[in-house]
């Protein structure tokens, strides 16, 4: 008779991998479960778009692995789920991986005369290639951990029907004011050559602790108080963890509220006397209380290297009393400047009106700026200075930071820029991180405005040694040199010390933002920039944010919540090369226009033409045709940089408008996926404005996405459309090695995801990332633990249904039989059918909330606990039967019916198996993915059965976990278990399950026992968490705890709490917050669990012994029986050597051990065999 069920050699994951696939590749299994959902409701999915030009890694199996999961479960629930692919093609990391292949940096790009020289279009080309190097490795990843996506489709952000969406996304920001350019200071990153926007800013690990030398500096006043000239010359004091930016210098801010006072000291290094000005908090920072000196005499003489400096305080201060004074330029290497222009500041205009003998003209002639040293170097109020750190006072240069920036500007005090050799207003650092050559920079300015000697000092030098070539070479950043290396900061602090002007100097550690592409140390950069005014929508953004369901919420209403309720405007511009360009055209008065479609650049290009701005159409002449959205049309033109920069439109006024240089950040790119993929709003418009297509009804990516895909998508979505773009996101943690570590090349611990798919199977490996640990707790991978989920789940699960396939074969069962009614079913098939519907309605409760991880482990719990190890044991015998009784039949449809649903219900976390499960047990369909998911049926269910069970579970759990304590097997009986029950309502739930409890412990007896001097018990505080509750009084709760009598313990065992007296104050104590532990009696042993303890009675009688022999005697025979190779219905005759023990056992036992191991007699005779438990021969022989 042909096998109707398969049966398997042995579970190899890996094989199952490619055999499944290929039957899904050969049957179209994908297309088919989104095609086969025709005209069922939409469940909306969005793919973040990952960058293919990286080698994939382990992180990306557990984002995928949960997005598939909930893809895949959406579809069994009946919906239709769209899955389009994406690739992330622009950016830096595309930009600084070609940088790195070339040997090549930005400013090589476009140069001539670099010796690297290499035009835009060269450089855009090597861009568009490289980005999709490794498509066939994401594409391998992705079918190998049997992800479904469309892969064959994918949208690309190069492609320009995505562009084109992104520049109507624009124009609508920019037609409701929304899209504006300002000059502000911006983080920049000198390594990658870009600003950078403030969630590019936050990613993390962008935010690092570093160790810098830092300087306490003295900064002269000039019209100092009487009390502050009679002890050596007087001085602010402000310190900085960037020397560097000290000669930029142009005021010091003091806090209007702060308590500052003057302090008669000397300078520690020079040894000579000075009066100091700092806050009053912070004078111990400086100087030690032993050097406090209280009297009128002088200080006494201090010779340089004594343990205290001797100081004096002579006079105190609010800020406001500072407020105006002035001090000597620190570093006179520069006087401050400003540009006069119809943008000026009034303060500006008007110091240039009232001082024409300052102002100046660059030398092209156009550009007029005055310089400001007068109105500089002055004390000036600020609200936010403080007293944490530092003297509590500011030293303030705005060209480096936003507050500064403003802090100056509102005082009326002028940057310190340096003008270049085209007339515009740069700050003392370059673009590349260094102090400007004075060959760079303006001669009219340099005449007027410079100490060039002074300056010329560090001309050329670079504020970080991250930036500097020396410790980059071929573009690789030498970390470990840079930071051995003297760098800028200890070489003006040096020379600060030896001028007199540096009061401390020491190591600080602190933290500083980094670039997330480069990690190297950013700037605070003065620059024109695009700006998104996402601050005029964030009220709307955090309201819309309440409707959105975080998994975990904490990321919702923290990390992502706190970022918009402190949101920036989004820095939207990026001086690169290939990404999306920003499409605004301007002419040289400031009128612009913002481009939002290719036809209507097209239109305008041939107002150009037509007014002589432009010769001909360059997409006309490429056969470009406006409203024809086919490929081939889109594909004959590229607007990409430097095409579109060389397309001039013309102004109303008639004037040539050239495009904004400047590139758009990258992650408006992948904000923008929702429309672009679909290429909206000109082709799919009903898909958006119907909700087919928006907002996603869930979406995933790692934590890092929260400030960068998450924000994009809700900010773009909120300011466009007044709509969140998704309903449901499952923000996922860090994937660390084993011992919690970030894994990196360098450290040698990164996970290659090819080798454990491989190796244990992508669904050990899916199934393992999602049940560890929650999906957004960082997960400390470990191969052993992908290995347990393979043995402990799927090899469970795999022995399960092979001994189902052995006896329902032998047995010819078919599940088409009509089904035994539930009532006519034995208990044990009512209890395991009630568990798997409370399963099914448990798991799909969590994956509704998307909680993958609870979901996981409710079915790994069923498989173990619940099938393999109590359905399945208890009811093997069932199986053996010749007859297909009733019994047997109920016991066959049961098993059947779990193996069947739980394939089905863990079909969307291990799809490969799960579906070979289904084939084998015949599942209707071609595949488990085009079945539907299960339903609960609340009929099969049954709380108090299941609660019983549960019951003698978890009372068979402790039993035995008892023997294994004095190393009793089970095989040997026991004599009782005794149960002081709590409750009436325990009792009866153990008497109703005693027989089985009975027999799986093998136990003689259960006795319920009542009073609370049968059995001992003491109970132990949990200070973790008890601590957080009483506080202070919790020394007086342990003590009280410690001294419960045995009532006292029962009374709070069965009522789960218990109200105490400490020091006059009534306490309620939990149940839940203290160990109740039961203390051994002699020839017992006592376990407790909750409020359910265990004693379980080890002496043996002679009677007991007997049977635990006869019971060892048929372990050993039935091993021979599996060894000589006998069929599960071969009868046989045993011989047994005499053996007295033995002898007397089998007197006793010989029906029951006959009965156990299909023997027709059992003889005690000499014989050749052997066994090793009681050296006794033993032979069996096939009747």
């Amino acid at each position: 008779m042909a096998k109707k069920f398969a049966e398997h050699r042995g579970l190899d994951l890996t094989s199952i991998n490619s055999e499944v696939l290929a039957d899904w590749e050969k049957n179209d299994i994908f297309h088919r479960s989104i095609d086969e959902r025709e005209g069922c409701p939409q469940f909306i999915f969005y793919e973040g778009p990952p960058s293919a030009n990286g080698h994939p890694g382990i992180h990306h199996v557990l984002a995928r692995s949960i997005k598939d999961t909930f893809n895949r479960y959406k579809t069994m629930k009946g919906f239709q789920v769209h899955r389009k692919a994406g690739w992330d093609t622009h950016g830096l990391p595309v930009e600084l991986g070609v940088e790195k292949e070339l040997g090549i940096t930005k400013k090589d790009i476009d140069n001539k005369q670099s010796d690297k020289y290499i035009t835009t279009e060269e450089y855009n080309s090597k861009c568009r290639e490289n980005v999709m190097k490794f498509t066939a490795e994401c594409r391998h990843l992705t079918e190998d951990m049997c992800y479904f996506v469309d892969l064959d489709n994918p949208y690309i952000t190069y492609d320009n029907k995505y562009i084109e969406t992104l520049w109507w996304l624009l124009s609508q920001l920019y037609n409701k004011g929304l899209l504006y350019k300002g000059y502000t200071i911006q983080p920049y990153s000198p390594g990658a050559g870009t600003g950078l926007s403030s969630h590019e800013l936050n990613q993390p690990g962008c935010y690092r602790d570093v160790k810098d030398t830092t300087v306490t500096a003295l900064f002269k006043a000039l019209n100092p108080k009487e009390e502050w000239t009679r002890w050596g010359s007087p001085y602010f004091v402000a310190w900085t963890t960037t020397p560097w930016t000290l000669p930029s210098n142009v005021a010091l801010c003091v806090g209007p509220n702060i308590d500052y006072v003057a302090v008669e000291t000397y300078n520690s290094y020079t040894g000579e006397p000075i009066t100091v000005v700092m806050a009053e908090s912070r004078v111990n920072a400086y100087l030690s209380p032993e050097g406090l000196m209280t009297d009128d005499e002088p200080l006494p003489t201090y010779e340089k290297g004594k343990k205290f400096v001797p100081y004096r305080i002579v006079g105190r201060y609010k800020g406001t009393e500072l407020e105006g004074m002035r001090f000597a330029q620190l570093m006179p290497w520069v006087m401050p400047t400003a540009r006069i222009d119809a943008n000026s500041p009034a303060f500006v205009a008007e110091y240039a009106e009232k001082n024409p003998d300052k102002v100046f003209t660059a030398e092209n002639g156009k550009d007029k700026f005055v310089e400001m040293a007068d109105k500089a170097f002055r004390v000036i109020l600020g609200d936010y200075v403080t007293t944490e750190d530092g003297t509590g006072i500011v030293h303030i240069a705005p060209t480096f930071g936003a507050d500064d920036a403003k802090v100056a500007k509102d005082a009326g005090i002028p940057s310190l820029f340096l003008i270049d050799k085209k007339g515009e207003t740069r700050p003392m650092v370059d673009l590349q991180g260094k102090y400007y050559e004075t060959d760079d920079l303006d001669s009219v300015f340099v005449d007027k405005c410079m100490d060039v000697r002074a300056y010329a000092h560090h001309a050329g030098d670079y504020v970080k040694n991250a930036y500097d070539p020396r410790f980059n070479p071929d573009g690789k950043w030498d970390v470990e040199a840079s930071e051995k290396a003297e760098d800028l900061n200890i070489v003006i602090c040096m020379e600060m010390k030896a001028e007199g002007t540096a009061f401390k100097i020491e190591k600080h550690v602190h933290n500083y933002p980094h670039c997330w592409r480069t990690d190297k140390p950013i700037l605070y950069y003065p620059l024109d920039s695009w700006f998104i005014k996402s601050t005029a929508m964030k009220e709307r953004m955090v309201e819309l944010n309440k409707n959105i369901n975080w998994q975990p919420e904490s990321t919702g209403t923290g990390r992502f919540g706190n970022w918009l309720e402190n949101l920036n405007d989004w820095n939207l511009s990026r001086s690169r090369f290939w990404g999306t360009p920003l499409p605004i055209w301007r002419d040289e008065d400031g009128e612009e226009i913002c481009i939002g479609s290719l036809e209507q650049l097209y239109n305008e290009i041939e107002k150009a033409v037509e007014a002589g701005v432009m010769t001909s159409n360059p997409l006309k002449d490429k056969g470009f045709v406006p409203g024809d959205y086919s490929k081939e049309n889109y594909e004959k033109v590229d607007i990409h940089r430097p095409y579109v920069d060389h397309i001039q439109l013309v102004s109303k006024t008639g004037k040539p408008m050239r495009r904004e240089t400047d590139l758009i950040d990258v992650w408006f790119d992948s904000g923008s996926m929702p429309y672009a993929q679909i290429h909206y709003p000109f082709e799919n418009k009903d898909k958006i404005d119907d909700g087919r297509a928006f907002p996603a009804d869930f979406i995933n990516e790692g934590v890092d996405q929260t400030r960068g895909w998450f924000f994009t998508l809700h900010a773009i979505a909120t300011m466009v459309f007044d709509s969140v773009a998704f309903k449901n996101v499952i923000s996922t943690g860090l994937v660390l090695d084993s011992k919690g570590d970030k894994m990196s090349k360098h450290k040698g611990n990164v996970v290659n995801p090819f080798d454990m798919i491989h190796k244990y199977g992508a669904d050990a490996v899916r199934f393992y990332m999602m049940t560890n640990s929650e999906p957004w707790d960082n997960l400390k991978f470990d191969e052993h633990g992908v290995d347990e989920v393979r043995r402990k789940l799927f090899g469970t699960l795999y022995n399960t249904y092979s001994f189902f396939a052995l006896y329902a074969n032998v047995d010819g069962f078919d599940p088409e039989t009509p089904q035994i009614p539930l009532a006519d079913r034995p208990e044990i098939d009512r209890w395991i059918l009630s568990c798997l519907h409370s399963l099914v309605r448990k798991v799909d409760k969590e994956l509704e909330a998307y909680d993958p991880t609870r979901a996981g482990r409710l079915i790994d719990s069923f498989v173990n606990d619940d099938l393999s190890n109590w359905y399945v044991r208890l009811n093997r015998k069932r199986f053996w039967g010749k007859e297909m009784s009733n019994d047997k039949l109920s016991a066959y449809q049961t098993l059947y019916s779990c193996l069947l649903t739980v394939a089905k219900l863990l079909a969307p976390f291990a799809p490969f198996y799960s579906d070979r499960l289904y084939h084998d047990l015949e599942g209707g369909l071609q595949s488990v993915h085009l079945d539907t998911f299960p339903v609960a049926d609340d009929a099969f269910i049954d709380a108090d059965l299941e609660e019983r069970m549960s019951m003698a579970q978890k009372i068979t759990s402790m039993t035995l976990a008892l023997r294994r304590k004095v190393n009793i097997k089970v095989r040997q009986p026991l004599q009782q278990i005794m149960i002081p029950a709590v409750s009436e309502s325990q009792k009866a739930h153990v008497e109703a399950v005693k027989d089985l409890i009975m027999n799986e412990v093998n136990v003689k007896d259960i006795r319920f026992v009542e009073g609370e001097d049968i059995l001992v018990k003491s109970v132990k505080c949990n200070f973790r968490t008890m601590g957080k509750k009483y506080g202070k009084l919790m020394k007086g709760v342990a003590a009280r705890i410690n001294s419960l009598d045995q009532h006292e313990i029962s009374e709070l065992e069965k009522n789960g709490h218990l109200t105490i007296d400490v020091e006059g104050q009534q306490l309620v104590i939990d149940a839940t917050d203290v160990d109740i532990i039961s203390e051994d009696i002699p020839g017992w042993l006592v376990s407790n669990e909750g409020n359910l303890t265990v004693a379980l009675e080890v002496e043996l009688n002679d009677e007991l012994v007997k049977e635990g022999t006869a019971r060892e005697l048929i372990n050993r025979i039935q091993n021979l029986r599996k060894d000589s190779g006998l069929e599960i219905t071969d009868r046989i005759k045993v011989t047994i050597a005499p053996d007295e023990n033995i002898n007397s056992a089998i007197e006793a036992y010989s029906d029951y051990i006959k009965g156990q191991v299909l023997a027709d007699e059992i003889v005690i005779a000499e014989n050749d065999g052997v066994i090793d438990k009681f050296d006794v021969n033993i032979t069996i022989d096939k009747i």
